[in-house]
């Protein structure tokens, strides 16, 4: 299950509009943490992951892989 929200929540936030930064200040973040959940194994906190899915208007079922688009 890891890795399907990882590649889901990379694919989104790449395909975003935003830049990193613009998605890391919505969210309450750093830049910096926003790369790390592309590019390493650290996953966003929930609060965090929360306020992501609401930025980008995804589904947190469709993140976490409990449903296909």
């Amino acid at each position: 299950m890891y890795e399907i929200i990882k590649t889901r929540l990379r694919e989104e936030l790449k395909n975003c509009p935003l830049t990193t930064k613009e998605i890391a200040k919505r969210v309450g973040v750093s830049p910096e943490m926003i790369t790390q959940y592309m590019t390493t194994k650290k996953l966003p906190k929930l609060d965090t992951f929360a306020r992501l899915c609401k930025e980008l208007d995804l589904s947190a079922t469709y993140i976490l892989g409990l449903e296909s688009i």
